[in-house]
């Protein structure tokens, strides 16, 4: 990998990490355009560049980081727990469905599925509107939710979201919150990814690593700024539109 792939495997993890539309689903298929393999050194660079992430979700919401805010953070953690225990238990299981085609076919899913709940969804009705007023059963739900993130293309922010407008959240909570429970999720798997192949960072270029964090941090920061505004004045209907065409692009390249 050179500073150039790293930058731009770092723009990508950073735009598209708190968006609905699968970060893991895009970096497999950037470094598939970029020819880079799953190396065990570009398997660390993606760590560094999550972590670069999850560190941009503290600086946007760090209001939320303080005491006042320990109900918000056990709800949290209980949303987390639905993904941690599946995805601890079946990791090599998921690991094995990593491939263009799945991702492919779940951006269509997920583009379809997006599209069918806005056609329903009235957010007049929505019952919470500031993430603190999210009930604990609520949270459970948007957890489950979650676990289906667990597939390539699926999109963890996509299946959060989408958990949290049909328990009642407005858009906008539905999104801090996916933020939010981002940070869990995002520990827990470069956690694991780390321990597991902590020996793989030794040899990894740092100037590349500090590229791809750099750029991370920057545009996830911005992105999600960017999103909760956007979410003042729009709903997913464009996001469910461009993960189906996109989904028919891959798979039309797949074939």
């Amino acid at each position: 990998m050179n500073i150039l792939q790293s930058a731009v495997l770092g723009l990508v993890e950073g735009v598209t990490e708190f968006l609905p539309i699968s970060s893991t689903g895009h970096l497999i298929v950037v470094s598939s355009w970029l020819h880079l393999d799953q190396t065990v050194t570009n398997k660390a660079f993606e760590v560094i560049i999550q972590l670069a992430a999850i560190l941009a979700v503290f600086f946007n919401q760090r209001d939320k980081f303080t005491l006042n805010h320990i109900e918000l953070w056990k709800k949290i953690i209980l949303a987390f727990i639905p993904i941690g225990v599946v995805g601890l238990l079946l990791h090599r299981q998921i690991k094995a469905l990593f491939s263009v085609e799945i991702v492919a076919v779940m951006f269509i899913v997920g583009g379809i599925i997006f599209l069918i709940v806005e056609y329903f969804y009235q957010e007049r009705t929505s019952t919470v509107r500031e993430v603190d007023s999210i009930s604990y059963k609520q949270a459970l739900w948007i957890g489950i939710a979650q676990v289906a993130a667990l597939i390539p293309g699926t999109s963890r922010a996509g299946s959060s979201i989408i958990g949290a407008m049909l328990v009642g959240l407005d858009r906008r909570a539905s999104a801090e919150f996916s933020f939010l429970l981002a940070l869990p999720v995002m520990l827990a798997a470069s956690g694991f990814d780390f321990v597991t192949h902590y020996q793989d960072f030794s040899g990894a270029n740092l100037e590349i690593l500090a590229v791809g964090f750099v750029t991370a941090f920057i545009c996830a920061y911005f992105t999600m700024k960017i999103f909760i505004d956007f979410l003042n004045r729009n709903k997913f209907v464009g996001f469910g539109i461009y993960r189906i065409l996109f989904g028919l692009i891959l798979l039309f390249f797949a074939t």
